[in-house]
């Protein structure tokens, strides 16, 4: 199994969700990240098993996998070594603005 890291991106993005979660309810942001935790080991153990992205480019191995109970979704990037959270992403707003990200990994 391949270590699962996040971008530095991808971490803004889930301290803003969890954050905005919190608001809206007391623990509402624990069971986010608990979400989260639950798909990062998902995508560790069989990063295979999530559907690649149609609009990317064919080279690369960029996959989505949604939350089970948040409208929220984990793209990734499976590298040689390791694969990379690009964004942890809206399921329902601004498709694919993480794309400008793909350069920097």
């Amino acid at each position: 199994m391949k270590p699962v890291g996040l971008s530095l991106e991808a971490v803004a993005e889930l301290a803003e969700a969890a954050s905005w979660y919190e608001t809206r309810q007391r623990g509402l942001a624990i069971r986010f990240l608990q979400d989260i935790d639950q798909t990062r080991q998902a995508i560790e153990s069989r990063p295979l098993s999530f559907p690649r992205l149609a609009d990317t480019a064919s080279d690369l191995e960029i996959r989505r996998a949604l939350l089970p109970r948040f409208p929220y979704a984990l793209v990734f990037l499976d590298l040689p070594t390791e694969i990379r959270v690009l964004a942890v992403a809206h399921a329902k707003r601004r498709p694919d603005y993480w794309l400008n990200r793909l350069h920097t990994t």
